[in-house]
C-alpha cells in the first residue's frame, strides 16, 4: 500500500515539462488546415443528419489547438466536456472523420502537463468520452473499449515523447557536470602547483634563515602548515570529484602545448596552429580551456569531417580577450546541421561559459566546419 501511495504521490508532484515550444505560425497552420478540413468534409456530407452541427462545434473548438501546450488541461477540459455534453443533447456524432483532430489534446497533456494537470485533466476528458459512449446507439461496451485503446496508444505516445525529452535533459546535465568537473581539476593542479612552491620556498626559508632565527622560523612554520593543509584540502576534494580516477601528475596543458596536436594523428587530415599575440602569461585555467577547447575541435573534425584535408587552429590575444578558432575542410554534408547537435561541443560551451566567455560552432559558408571560443583575459566574468 506504501508503494502506491509512492507511486500516486510522484505523479502527482510531477512538475510540468520544461520549456514548451511556443506558439508559432504552425500552430496556426494546423488549426487553419483543421477548419478546412472541416468545412469540406461538412459540405461534402451535408445532407447527413447533424452533420453540419457538428462542423459547427468541431470549428469552434479549433481554437483550443493553439493553447495546447501553455494550457493542456484547460484545452482538454473545454474540448471533450464541450463534446460530450453536445453529444448527451444532440445525440451521437457521427462519423465526421476531421474531429479526430481533438486527439492532439490528450497527447498534449501527457507530454506538456504537469502530474496535477494529467490527473486532473485526465478525470475531465473521462468525463466527456462517458458522456460520448454512453450516449452511442451502436453499443456502449464496444465504444467505450475502442475510446480506451485509441486514448491510450495517445496517452503512451506522449509519455514515450516526453521520457526521451528528458532523458537527453539529464544527459545534458550529465555533460555539463563531466566539464565542470574536468575544471575543476584543472583549477585543482594550478592551485596546487602554486601552493606546492609555496612550501617548498616556505621550507627552505627555514633552512636559511639566519638574521632573525626566532621571528622567521616562526612565520615559515605558519606559512609551511598553512600550505600544506590546504594542500591536503584541496587534495581530498578533488579526490570525490574524480571518482576514483588517479591523480593527473603532470601539469596542466597549456597554449604552448597545442603543438602536440599536430603530430597527434599523422594518419589524418594535417593540423596547422598559428598563435598570435601575447600568450605567455595567461592564466593557467585560461590556457588549460583553450587547450581543451582546441583538443576536442580537433578530435571532433578528425572523426567526423569526411574527406577532410586541413583543420587550422588559430589562437590570437589581446589586452583583454583570448579568442580561438579552430576549422576544418570537410564535407559538411555528413556533419550535424547545429552547435548543440553534439554533447561534446556542449561540454565546450559549458566550460567557456564558466570561465565567462562563449563558444560556438557552424557550418562555413562553402566547405567545412568551424568552432570559435572567446575567453576573457582574466578568466572570470567581466
Amino acid at each position: 500500500m506504501g508503494d502506491v501511495q509512492a507511486l500516486l504521490r510522484s505523479v502527482w508532484d510531477e512538475p510540468a515539462s520544461p520549456d514548451p515550444p511556443p506558439r508559432s505560425w504552425r500552430d496556426w497552420a494546423l488549426a487553419g488546415g483543421v477548419a478546412v478540413a472541416l468545412l469540406i468534409e461538412g459540405v461534402m456530407r451535408a445532407g447527413e443528419p447533424g452533420t453540419v452541427g457538428w462542423m459547427i462545434l468541431g470549428l469552434a473548438l479549433t481554437p483550443t489547438l493553439l493553447w495546447r501546450r501553455s494550457h493542456p488541461r484547460a484545452a482538454v477540459a473545454v474540448a471533450f466536456l464541450t463534446m460530450g455534453v453536445a453529444t448527451w443533447v444532440m445525440g451521437p456524432m457521427g462519423d465526421l472523420n476531421a474531429t479526430a483532430f481533438l486527439l492532439i489534446l490528450p497527447y498534449s497533456l501527457v507530454r506538456w502537463g504537469s502530474g496535477r494537470q494529467i490527473v486532473t485533466g485526465g478525470a475531465m476528458l473521462a468525463v466527456g468520452v462517458g458522456l460520448c459512449v454512453l450516449s452511442d446507439d451502436s453499443g456502449v461496451l464496444g465504444a467505450l473499449l475502442s475510446s480506451v485503446a485509441i486514448l491510450s496508444a495517445v496517452a503512451a505516445l506522449g509519455v514515450a515523447f516526453r521520457f526521451r525529452a528528458e532523458s537527453r535533459v539529464r544527459e545534458l546535465d550529465r555533460v555539463k557536470l563531466l566539464e565542470r568537473e574536468r575544471l575543476a581539476r584543472d583549477l585543482h593542479d594550478t592551485v596546487a602547483h602554486h601552493v606546492s612552491a609555496m612550501a617548498i620556498r616556505a621550507q627552505a626559508g627555514l633552512a636559511t634563515a639566519g638574521a632573525d632565527p626566532d621571528a622567521s622560523l616562526d612565520a615559515l612554520r605558519v606559512i609551511e602548515a598553512e600550505a600544506s593543509r590546504t594542500l591536503n584540502e584541496m587534495r581530498a576534494m578533488v579526490r570525490v570529484l574524480r571518482r576514483d580516477e588517479p591523480a593527473e601528475r603532470a601539469p596542466s596543458p597549456r597554449v604552448a602545448d597545442l603543438a602536440a596536436l599536430v603530430a597527434a594523428d599523422r594518419a589524418g587530415p594535417s593540423v596547422h596552429v598559428q598563435l598570435i599575440g601575447d600568450l605567455d602569461d595567461l592564466p593557467e585555467p585560461v590556457g588549460a580551456a583553450i587547450y581543451r577547447l582546441a583538443q576536442e575541435s580537433v578530435t571532433n573534425a578528425r572523426r567526423h569531417a569526411r574527406d577532410a584535408t586541413e583543420i587550422q587552429v588559430s589562437v590570437a590575444a589581446d589586452d583583454s580577450l583570448v579568442h580561438l578558432q579552430v576549422s576544418d575542410d570537410g564535407d559538411t554534408s555528413s556533419v550535424p546541421s547545429g552547435p548543440g547537435s553534439g554533447y561534446g561541443l556542449i561540454g565546450m560551451i559549458e566550460r567557456a561559459h564558466l570561465l565567462g566567455g562563449t563558444c560556438a560552432a557552424g557550418p562555413n559558408l562553402d566547405r567545412g566546419w568551424t568552432v570559435t571560443a572567446t575567453l576573457p583575459r582574466s578568466g572570470t566574468a567581466p
